[in-house]
């Protein structure tokens, strides 16, 4: 609220010049008497009583009627400019009640739901990246057009930097692939960063031998077991934790682990060269395959790398599980690759005779035809990482076979 500051101004001066008015007139040759009383500290009717006592005395010729006539007039001009001032505070306030109030409170209140917290460390690094939104995979172009040669493929998962962001196209870096995508199948800044929170593992990787994972965020908390150097577990983000701790995912249940000991970090791709994915597919097609009747399965198999496969057949077996039941399924098929009792492949552990249903009734060269959903993708690139839940099981069955094992989901992992 703004009053007339001419109007203020007036009122003002006149009270100063009252004031110095008053004091001249007591101060100069006029006024040889005040008893104990400044200037500043007489009032009004001091004045007027000291004239009658006689204790102002006046020169010679200054009649005493003068004296009251000038305060007079003067205390008359400040009544006057105090009750304009009085009068203005007064319209104006009413002014802004009437017609401004809940414009201004309106105004707040949009200001304050528009505010946005503080950006963390973690996302402010996010601002100048990309998440491809899509199932499976996009394509990178060596320029901004459909009809431009295909440099790359950005899967699901895989993170990219943005070099020029156009209305239409973005020029990115990812990997050893740099190109341009299409704008509409992209997610920028803090969405990708929200994105990959919802698509990528949060992963914590152990920095010292034999930390422990307690049952509380207490190292007072019982130990439920210790991790080794460069072990990995997944992060359970749903949960809020107190400073220092983080809660991680072990045998199906959470956990909690000390924060000043791991390294937590979303698990994000990036992009192939069509170098690097056919080099992927060939792998897989130079390896020894069965010939027990499945020979279209395999065939399906072999065109797609290495992480589309191990999804289909997370899909297949966990697919109406949660996503730590996928996980489990993926970390039991890398457990095989990495055991000598088993093949040394992915492909060859999923197409072993009589081990995995889907490859072999046709379920999964139906999934591989349809697509793979995002959390079967998610769960099989953290196999890939390394993660397992699952204590280094190479079996699973139904829980309610009663078999001894973890119990993650349906399943009993061993």
């Amino acid at each position: 609220m703004k009053l007339n500051r001419n109007l203020v101004g007036f009122a003002a001066t006149g009270i100063l010049v009252i004031a110095f008015s008053i004091t001249a007139v007591l101060t100069n040759d006029t006024a040889v008497k005040t008893g104990e009383n400044t200037a500043e500290q007489i009032t009004t009717e001091q004045i007027t009583a000291n004239v009658t006592n006689g204790n102002i005395e006046l020169k010679e010729g200054q009649p005493t009627a003068g004296v009251a006539a000038v305060l007079g007039e003067y205390e008359a001009a400040a009544t006057e400019a105090v009750e304009q001032v009085a009068s203005i505070q007064k319209e104006t306030i009413e002014f802004v009640t009437a017609s401004d109030v809940d414009e201004i409170i309106e105004t707040v209140e949009e200001a304050q739901a528009a505010a946005v917290p503080p950006m963390s460390e973690e996302e402010a690094a996010w601002q100048n990246c990309l998440m491809a939104d899509i199932n499976s995979e996009m394509n990178v172009r060596a320029e901004a057009s459909t009809e431009a040669e295909i440099v790359g493929k950005l899967h699901k998962g895989d993170r990219a930097t943005v070099l020029e962001q156009g209305e239409e196209w973005t020029k990115i870096s990812s990997g050893n692939v740099e190109g341009y995508v299409k704008n509409e199948y992209c997610v920028f800044g803090s969405e990708a960063y929200e994105y990959a929170q919802d698509n990528c593992t949060t992963v914590a990787t152990v920095q010292i031998n034999g930390l422990r994972i307690r049952k509380d965020m207490s190292t007072e908390s019982g130990i439920v077991t210790t991790l080794a150097q460069n072990d990995q577990v997944v992060v359970d983000t749903d949960v809020d934790t107190a400073d220092g701790w983080v809660a991680v995912r072990y045998r199906g249940e959470t956990y909690y682990v000390s924060a000043d000991y791991v390294d937590v970090d979303l698990q994000t791709g990036e992009a192939l060269t069509l170098e690097e994915e056919a080099e992927l597919k060939r792998k897989i097609a130079s390896e020894q395959r069965p010939s027990d009747g499945i020979t279209q399965t395999a065939a399906v198999a072999a065109s797609v790398d290495e992480l589309t496969l191990l999804a289909a057949i997370i899909q297949c077996e966990a697919g109406n599980q949660c996503y730590d039941n996928q996980l489990a399924v993926g970390a039991v098929v890398l457990n095989r690759v990495k055991s000598d009792r088993y093949p040394n492949t992915i492909y060859d552990v999923i197409f072993q005779k009589s081990q995995f249903g889907p490859a072999s009734n046709g379920a999964l060269s139906k999934r591989l035809s349809k697509g793979v959903g995002s959390t079967a993708l998610a769960a099989a690139q953290a196999a890939l990482d390394g993660q397992d839940n699952t204590s280094g099981a190479m079996h699973f069955k139904l829980a309610s076979s009663g078999h001894a094992g973890v119990v993650i989901g349906a399943h009993v992992f061993y």
